[in-house]
């Protein structure tokens, strides 16, 4: 019977245990999903403002000029 006892208890120990730990990890979630929400919106706010001062990254950009450009040599001329 003492082992009964025994085993009740520390099931009810291990369940205090469990549910402790669920509720840690549910706030640590609630925090991490409102910084990710923040994080989006800072995101956005300053992709607005890096277009709006021309400088998107998604633009295409102008080749560089230099001396050590290639041009294009087609394979005909190379057969000869």
């Amino acid at each position: 019977m003492t082992l009964h006892w025994l085993l009740t208890i520390a099931a009810i120990f291990t369940a205090i245990a469990a549910w402790a730990k669920t509720r840690r990890l549910a706030r640590r979630l609630e925090r991490l999903t409102e910084s990710y929400w923040e994080l989006r919106y800072e995101h956005s706010q300053l992709r607005a403002r890096v277009s709006r001062a021309g400088l998107d990254e998604t633009a295409p950009a102008e080749p560089a000029r230099g001396s050590g450009t290639t041009a294009f040599v087609p394979l005909s001329s190379l057969k000869r």
